[in-house]
Parts: structure tokens; sequence; C-alpha cells
């Protein structure tokens, strides 16, 4: 908590950005057909670009940001 509240002092505010995500994660089963295409067309499109992470890694990640 100390380094914390030092860390106010020096930035003159929080040490960290306060803002609501850009994004939300998108719920599947409140997707009607041409919106479920258009969000399976985006990741095709990332797949296509290379924009694609092992799924090793994916599952690495989901374990360490939720504690499991």
């Amino acid at each position: 908590m100390n380094m914390f509240y030092k860390q106010i002092i020096l930035q003159r505010g929080l040490p960290f950005e306060v803002k609501i995500p850009d994004r939300t994660s998108t719920d599947i089963s409140m997707l009607g057909t041409d919106e479920l295409h258009t969000e399976l067309e985006k990741g095709y499109a990332d797949m296509k670009a290379g924009r694609t992470k092992d799924a090793r890694t994916v599952f690495s990640d989901i374990r360490k940001d939720y504690g499991l």
C-alpha cells in the first residue's frame, strides 16, 4: 500500500488508466444468424492475417488470468 500511495503522489493521480474497456466479449447465445456470421468472418480474417495463438498459449493465459 505504501508503494501505491507513493506512486499516486509521484504521478499526481492514479498510476494506471481508469476507463471502461472499448470492447466486451461476445456472448454467442445472444447473436442472430447475421451477427454470428459477422463474428465468424472477423475470426477468419484474423486467421488469414496471422493474428493467431496456439492452443497451449491460450489455455495457459486463461489459467493464469483466472487463477486456475
